[in-house]
């Protein structure tokens, strides 16, 4: 792809990097800010400087929140005893849209994945397992993705908690295997979380 400016070519280079974004897209996108007001290229620029500079992590579950402690771990009406398990904040995003769950989340902030060189170590792992050692615990949900590293990551976490006496309990699959969640649609992933199953359950069926 040819560029009549180097500054046009930056931007492009630039905006490509972003996921699914392609050359000929982030052409398309950059053309389009050029058309637009100087204010909408600052604003914009300044809400990502902004968020990049003052986004938080839930030092409770590890979702993306302003502040020390997101609204939903804030939130009393809450049932703090039931958690759910989610690889990312897309997937929290996901489940809230079906209200349909009102317990509260933990964030792993990815899944094992050998190949991509991920371990247990570098995701929030250990933070879970602490939160159910000090007790008041009563129910895990793993609402990870039904695939290898999806499912892999769940008996792992599954082995770590299993001398508590908790209970473990996985979403119904009506969520096709090797789907991601946050592609589901609200009804389907709505009626997986409320007819989620014993965790054992899916060992069986593997």
């Amino acid at each position: 792809m040819e560029f009549s400016s180097k500054l046009l070519e930056k931007a492009v280079n630039e905006m490509a990097q972003l996921p699914g974004i392609g050359k000929r897209t982030a052409l398309r996108l950059v053309l389009h800010l050029l058309k637009q007001p100087a204010e909408q290229t600052k604003y914009l620029s300044q809400a990502l400087m902004t968020m990049r500079d003052e986004i938080k992590f839930c030092k409770t579950c590890h979702n993306i929140s302003d502040i020390e402690v997101c609204e939903i771990c804030n939130n009393p009406s809450r049932n703090h005893m039931i958690i759910c398990v989610v690889e990312d904040v897309r997937d929290v995003m996901a489940i809230e849209s079906t209200n349909q769950f009102k317990g509260v989340y933990h964030v792993l902030s990815g899944k094992i994945s050998p190949i991509d060189g991920v371990g247990p170590s570098q995701l929030n792992i250990s933070t879970l397992v602490e939160k159910v050692r000090l007790g008041a615990i009563e129910e895990i949900i793993f609402a990870l993705s039904s695939t290898m590293e999806g499912d892999t990551t769940n008996f792992y976490i599954y082995k770590q908690l299993k001398e508590f006496n908790i209970k473990t309990s996985t979403i119904a699959r009506g969520i096709a295997v090797g789907d991601e969640l946050e592609y589901a649609d609200e009804v389907t992933l709505g009626r997986s979380i409320l007819q989620r199953v014993p965790f054992e359950n899916s060992l069986k069926n593997n």
